[in-house]
């Protein structure tokens, strides 16, 4: 971007050093843990807090529990391609498809001719967009030897034949499963079918049901159809409403582990026999724990040759049998579940039953995808969903390259910290351009990037090169958010562009961390820095180690860069370092730059006249100010524009990022 300086750093920590120091370095600043976490609150209320977070976030999981999560686990479609149906001809043609896939169902989908099965083989996840997919007067069938199947988040309604309220004409369920492996049925409302909500058939194994909805219908959940005793299945959070019959009956499993679910407004005809909640039936192994009963015929009942183990559950106006005897099986050395209170399972299953409009996509690196960049690769064009990339903690030395054509995508590291993930290259502009060096760059629209560091480790001290620039990132997308993120690197670490001259794009960085010596912060599109730390790196000078920032905003824009609330540092001799300096690429005398810092405090490594030339353009033209910075490099002098208390109230984050679509970024939590 600019000509590079040729006095060098005398030392360039290595990688790890590097990492290490931002954790204490945030540990270390007056303002906390700015970057590492939010304000300090009480212990026991921010423990609390943390606790419930946690176990909300645990109901949302995109990783089944229970049996699918054993022998191997349960993936659906995980390493394959996203698509997003809306259509009976493109569900039913991915749902069959040889290869993975997830498969995301958009709107309501009219299945015909009524009651017809939409097959869905191996390797496959169906998942419903935001709470509304659905499938209509259809049903999801997996035939025998299928496995690895998950569906999650979807309703499947209304195939019930006009007077058969037994279902006897027509075998319509809305799941029906045979022999298969390896299922997880999830946050799903199944209602007013044909026959039954869920039929679990013949021998399947490894299955967990949780957090669904069965309502409005006779025989919701049955298992069985054979005499062998090999079923496992778990069912948990589940809400049965307005059934009758089978909420489950388990005929010959070999365990099924029934916890937290509640039972209510069960169907009253008066059927003495076969109105009825839980029933273990043949040979079954069936544990209960923690459930509610409430307004319900016969519980839970059992066999004499079958078993039922019952622990912690609520009966309310109940009547009829509730049978307990045998040993049936110990869950908790098979897997291990979190048990809710029983007195808090309406209120919760109420609640987090379902379909979730929070419910997404979650690509997973490595475990499903080798790289970041075969998870980016896998998400759809003209994405109009968010789609999930988690990063395990590691480093992943790799570039990545986010195009225009897939927006709504989050890159979301796993680990404790940001410095736990890291993406990392080393690649300098001598090498294929200022753009080409950079380690990551995201074209696209609408992308979130959290708890990660991005880093570009070229080594400038070691080598002489016509071209030394080294990017972390580059954004020349509109609507970018990072949040605890880290920014590496020497000569513009981190870009914020747009896709030209007057096209105007907006970035919001959040808590996190930025390093450099040279126009390390620039481009034009417009940024706010907010509650971050810039480190000023020392090149080992003591007249000029370099310059923060060098915008290129657009004379049309009246925002470019703002950083506001954040704390910049430096071990940099006093008096050595800029603020910024206007940036025309290319000569362009339409690029007026545009930097306000304010609310900042600022080190005494900044020059007491800290904005300067560049290439022949006066800093005086450029729209450079200060507002109450404090801190022993702040000060106000003739060389020092302050802004008036009158402009500054329309040079605030939410001025900045506004636009013409009323984006705020900073209201999101």
């Amino acid at each position: 971007m600019t000509q590079h300086l040729h006095s060098k750093r005398l030392l360039r920590p290595g990688a790890g050093k590097v990492l290490a120091a931002v954790i204490g370095l945030a540990a270390a600043l007056s303002l906390g843990t700015i970057g590492q976490a939010r304000a300090a609150t009480p212990a026991s209320a921010s423990a609390s807090a943390s606790a419930s977070v946690s176990a909300e976030a645990d109901r949302f999981s995109d990783r089944p529990h229970g049996f699918a999560s054993l022998a191997g686990g349960t993936t659906g479609g995980a390493g394959g391609k996203v698509v997003t149906v809306t259509d009976q001809a493109s569900l039913a043609t991915y749902a069959a498809a040889e290869d993975p896939y997830i498969i995301r169902v958009s709107g309501s989908i009219a299945v015909e001719p009524f009651g017809s099965n939409i097959v869905v083989g191996s390797n496959k996840t169906i998942i419903g967009v935001g709470d509304t997919g659905e499938i209509v007067h259809g049903e999801l069938h997996l035939n025998p030897g299928t496995h690895n199947v998950i569906i999650r988040n979807l309703t499947i309604r209304d195939s019930y034949v006009e007077g058969d309220w037994d279902g006897k004409t027509q075998d319509f369920d809305a799941i029906q499963m045979d022999t298969v492996d390896h299922v997880w049925i999830d946050h799903n409302r199944l209602t007013h079918m044909g026959d039954g909500l869920i039929d679990l058939r013949k021998d399947s194994q490894y299955i967990t049901v949780s957090s669904n909805r069965f309502s409005n219908h006779n025989k919701a959940f049955g298992i069985g159809w054979t005499t062998n005793v090999k079923t496992q299945v778990t069912i948990d959070h589940n809400w049965f409403t307005g059934t009758k019959q089978r909420s489950p009956s388990a005929d010959n499993c070999a365990y099924a582990h029934l916890y937290n679910n509640y039972l209510s407004a069960q169907v009253s005809d008066g059927d003495p026999v076969w109105t009825y909640g839980n029933w273990s039936r043949g040979h079954t192994k069936m544990v209960i724990e923690n459930s509610y009963y409430d307004g319900v015929q016969h519980p839970y009942q059992a066999d004499a040759t079958a078993e039922l183990v019952q622990r912690g559950s609520i009966l309310k106006n109940t009547t009829g049998r509730t049978d307990e005897w045998g040993a049936a099986f110990d869950p908790r050395k098979v897997y291990d579940y979190r048990l809710d209170p029983a007195a808090s399972v309406p209120a919760l299953v109420t609640r987090f039953s379902g379909p979730q409009k929070r419910i997404g996509v979650t690509l997973h690196v490595p475990g499903d995808y080798p790289t970041v960049q075969a998870a980016v690769d896998a998400v759809p064009d003209g994405n109009t969903v968010p789609v999930t990339v988690a990063v395990a903690p590691g480093t992943y030395r790799a570039k990545v390259y986010i195009p225009a054509t897939r927006p709504n995508i989050v890159l979301q590291g796993t680990g404790h910290d940001r410095s736990d993930t890291v993406i990392v290259y080393d690649t300098p502009a001598a090498y294929g351009g200022s753009t080409g060096s950079a380690t990551v760059r995201i074209a696209a629209n609408d992308v979130t990037a959290r708890n990660l560091t991005f880093s570009n480790d070229f080594d400038e001290a070691a080598v002489e090169l016509n071209g030394e620039q080294a990017l972390a990132m580059k954004t020349t997308g509109d609507r970018i958010v990072f949040e605890n993120t880290a920014f590496l690197g020497n000569q513009d670490t981190l870009m914020t562009d747009s896709p030209k001259l007057t096209t105007v794009s907006r970035v919001y960085l959040r808590d996190s961390y930025i390093e450099g010596d040279v126009d390390f912060v620039y481009g034009r599109a417009t940024t706010v820095v907010d509650r971050s730390v810039i480190r000023l790196l020392s090149r080992g000078s003591t007249t000029n180690n370099g310059y923060m920032t060098a915008a290129s905003t657009w004379t049309g824009n009246p925002y470019g860069f703002l950083i506001t609330r954040s704390k910049v540092v430096s071990d940099a001799p006093e008096q050595s370092f800029h603020l910024g300096r206007p940036w025309h690429p290319g000569g362009e005398p339409e690029a007026v730059a545009q930097v306000l810092i304010r609310d900042t405090e600022l080190p005494a490594a900044i020059k007491s006249s800290p904005w300067t030339d560049m290439s022949g353009f006066s800093w005086k033209d450029a729209r450079f100010a200060e507002y109450r910075n404090y801190g022993p490099g702040a000060g106000v002098t003739a060389d020092r524009p302050q802004m008036s208390v009158a402009d500054a109230r329309t040079h605030t984050v939410a001025d900045y990022l506004k636009g013409n679509d009323n984006w705020a970024p900073y209201a999101r939590r």
